[in-house]
């Protein structure tokens, strides 16, 4: 392979030549990553023309987003689920499942009172119980999308993914006021 010989509008998938999957073997994405910056990044391209150097930043931009998007469960789920003609209305569809929503509010109002009381112990039990419903999750959204094909399921997956991932953020902010 040339420096350049890739496809710049091949899919993220196929830039790093995996199979169009959710369960990914991260250690061969960070392999094939690691193997393509190495041929893209601008400093190997310092002393090329204009062209080139602008060509390496653009290879090297491309591949670091398709990476960070295909490291990331939910936003390599939201990318393969666009991918496969199945938008998961990420800004558009608000709804959720009433149990998940009385879940998330109950774990919202025990943040809100242990960053009152700055108890990192209940700010710690909080997050380990939520790390474990997205990990829990993360491997319902791998057999949705790789092993039944129930791309709806999946897309409401997705936004519940990200309402624990937004809540998840919001503890690590607690801690960190907690124990500063």
């Amino acid at each position: 392979m040339t420096t350049f010989d890739l496809n710049f509008a091949a899919d993220h998938f196929t830039l790093f030549g995996l199979p169009r999957a959710q369960a990914l073997d991260l250690a061969r994405l960070e392999d094939s990553f690691r193997a393509i910056q190495a041929k893209v990044h601008p400093d190997k391209h310092a002393h090329a023309g204009d062209s080139d150097r602008r060509l390496a930043m653009q290879w090297a931009t491309r591949v670091n987003e398709a990476f960070q998007i295909l490291r990331s469960p939910g936003l390599r789920a939201r990318y393969l689920l666009g991918l496969l003609g199945h938008d998961p209305q990420i800004e558009s569809n608000t709804a959720m499942p009433t149990e998940f929503l009385m879940d998330q509010m109950e774990l919202r109002e025990a943040v809100m009172e242990a960053r009152a009381a700055a108890d990192e112990a209940a700010l710690d039990a909080v997050r380990s119980r939520l790390l474990g419903e997205i990990r829990s999750d993360y491997v319902r959204l791998a057999e949705l999308i790789d092993i039944r094909k129930d791309f709806g399921a999946a897309a409401i997956l997705v936004r519940q993914l990200m309402f624990q991932e937004k809540l998840l953020h919001e503890i690590d902010d607690a801690l960190e006021a907690v124990t500063s």
